[in-house]
């Protein structure tokens, strides 16, 4: 199960939706209708352009978090007195909520 635990997750409910819009397209008996042949085609090039631009931003995504994540990395080495003091600073904070429960 994913985040969505106990529902289809989007993905999930476009990859069958897909299916079931190419086995529509793909029926045998609208092989003689002229138009199928283009409305095939369109398709397939609509959908693979479509997952194509989901891989890149899925990949720019993963490269910018990277990045943070080197730039914060590189933050905490260069001032680790900042560092600690906003961590006693953020526990502090949650320290004094937690205990006015």
């Amino acid at each position: 199960m994913g985040i969505f635990s106990g529902k289809t997750q989007p993905r999930d409910d476009l990859e069958k939706l897909v299916g079931e819009l190419r086995d529509i397209i793909s029926s045998r008996d609208l092989d003689d209708v002229p138009q199928i042949r283009q409305i095939r085609q369109r398709f397939d090039e609509g959908y693979s352009n479509v997952r194509e631009a989901a891989v890149h931003a899925a990949h720019e995504a993963a490269s910018r978090a990277k990045d943070h994540a080197e730039t914060a990395n590189r933050y905490a080495h260069d001032e680790p007195w900042h560092v600690a003091g906003a961590a006693v600073a953020i526990g502090a904070v949650i320290g004094f909520l937690l205990a006015r429960r």
